[in-house]
């Protein structure tokens, strides 16, 4: 083991948000970008969240949860 180097957790990010679950994400992340947009406010930035998840198609609190909606690889 080397000192000068601290041993890193390696996480696996393997697909744990389907289709549909994306397609839901990048709606509701559109509308409260919108939505923050129309009414002034900052809180449209968190609709970035369900758009990166959808885009990368991983969503850490899933991997808390144990929740997966991606079909099974073939």
């Amino acid at each position: 083991m080397n000192i000068l180097q601290p041993q890193q957790e390696v996480v696996n990010m393997q697909c744990n948000v389907g289709k549909s679950d994306r397609m839901f994400r990048i709606v509701a992340g559109l509308a409260m970008i919108l939505a923050g947009v129309f009414f002034h406010s900052w809180w449209g930035a968190v609709g970035l969240v369900p758009l990166v998840t959808a885009a990368m198609g991983w969503c850490p609190l899933y991997v808390v949860l144990g929740i997966k909606t991606c079909k099974a690889p073939d």
